[in-house]
């Protein structure tokens, strides 16, 4: 079965293609061109697709999408709680979920979470070549087997570090952080010990060939992102987005969907940069970032940080968010880590979708402003971003306010009545009418 970007070149609209069209409120025509150019992404393995997935289209004409990273490790290898963390991202409305297991049976792990997961999933493949082995025993046999392996398992898109060369490992032993790509440092220990350039590189053409087959997408993995803002926009990290830049166009070439992913820690006023390199490098792929942090002083509030960055990234390029939770740099998300993550990344893609002017994209806002106008607590809440804590709070603030409810809906639970803005407004309105 071809690939969606096959169809699309064939002059082909799909069924995925015309769900992503319905979703965006855009032509079946834009979407079909969009894949055609590589310009949109359609991660939809052919057999997740025939089983529970929802297809989504990733590109600048659609929403920005968001990802939650779960997954088990040496600390936390239960497959239920894993499921308990995937069912919390759902909930809070994550747009595609990547497992970053590393610990117990992968295979399991990974069977289990996909047949629950209606959205696309990724993966990073390398994570289970290393599992039970030293990362120098990693060759030709283990790639190429493990990628068609978790291909046939439904995995929706891979992170594949291909970008990062024997020849760039000096410019990031300058840096104040190094490596802190998980993917990028086992890479480059397997280089610096073979003393031969990046295996994933070499096979690229032949890791296309399966990634064809079962129509997985490339997400091109920043192994050299900045894992501070001191180390932001260097040499390393340039070096390595020119190269992803190759192997999206090669990507192309094997009619493979490919996205770039991107930093990491930046500083905010280098972000419309970053977004521009990428688009002029990377000939307009989809965009994924992680983040970007603007700071690297918030240690517990990193989901915050990501906010701000996400927002700017967005504007300025970037088409997909991965979250970052309060526990970034600091330990591994609980399932309540893991809904604060999404959330503050789907504000910041809607902020930035707000910002761009993406056509209905404010149509909410005003919605749920029209509603706070009114008093119309539930539609209020209905509305909000996040139902679950805004109802959360104002039911609280009912109790505070001598039992008040949200059928009350003339009462205000943080002014009252006397000192109510909204309550004197709508006298006003009465007396003199909406123009």
């Amino acid at each position: 079965m071809p690939s969606q970007i096959k169809f699309a070149r064939c002059g082909v609209i799909t069924r995925p293609m015309n769900d992503v069209a319905v979703a965006e409120n855009i032509s079946p025509q834009l979407v079909h061109e969009q894949v055609a150019d590589g310009t949109m992404v359609i991660p939809a393995n052919i057999i997740h697709l025939a089983n529970n997935l929802k297809p989504i289209g990733i590109g600048r004409s659609t929403k920005i999408k968001v990802n939650a990273n779960i997954g088990t490790s040496t600390t936390s290898s239960s497959i239920e709680y894993e499921l308990e963390k995937l069912n919390s991202a759902l909930d809070a409305g994550t747009d595609t979920i990547m497992d970053l297991s590393t610990s117990g049976n992968l295979d399991e792990v990974r069977d289990r979470l996909i047949r629950k997961c209606p959205v696309p999933f990724g993966t990073v493949p390398i994570y289970e070549m290393v599992l039970g082995r030293n990362v120098t025993d990693i060759d030709e046999k283990v790639i190429l087997d493990t990628i068609e392996k978790q291909a046939s398992q439904g995995v929706d898109f891979f992170t594949i570090h291909a970008g990062v060369l024997k020849e760039y490992l000096p410019m990031a032993a300058k840096r104040v952080c190094g490596i802190v790509s998980r993917g990028g440092a086992l890479i480059a220990k397997w280089i610096l010990e073979k003393n031969r350039q990046n295996p994933f590189y070499e096979l690229f053409d032949e890791i296309c060939d399966i990634m064809f087959q079962y129509d997985v997408c490339f997400s091109l993995g920043d192994g050299l992102r900045p894992g501070c803002i001191a180390d932001a926009t260097d040499e390393a990290q340039i070096a390595e987005l020119k190269t992803l830049g190759e192997l999206v166009a090669r990507a192309r070439e094997k009619n493979c969907q490919v996205m770039v992913e991107g930093p990491g820690h930046v500083p905010f006023n280098q972000i419309q940069e970053n977004m521009e390199l990428q688009q002029k490098y990377c000939r307009n792929a989809p965009f994924y970032v992680l983040g970007p942090l603007v700071t690297d002083i918030a240690p517990g509030y990193d989901h915050i940080t990501s906010a701000i960055g996400g927002t700017a990234a967005g504007f300025y390029g970037a088409s997909f968010l991965c979250y970052v939770t309060p526990k970034e740099h600091l330990g591994l998300p609980d399932v309540d880590d893991v809904r604060q993550g999404v959330i503050a990344s789907k504000i910041a893609a809607h902020a930035a979708d707000v910002a761009r002017g993406l056509p209905g994209s404010a149509n909410r806002d005003k919605e749920l402003s029209q509603a706070r106008a009114n008093l119309d607590w539930k539609k209020h809440i209905a509305d909000a971003i996040d139902s679950k804590t805004a109802q959360q709070f104002h039911d609280s603030a009912c109790q505070k306010s001598s039992g008040k409810t949200a059928a009350d809906d003339d009462y205000c639970t943080m002014c009252g009545r006397n000192f109510c803005s909204v309550r004197i407004n709508k006298e006003l309105t009465k007396i003199h009418g909406k123009k």
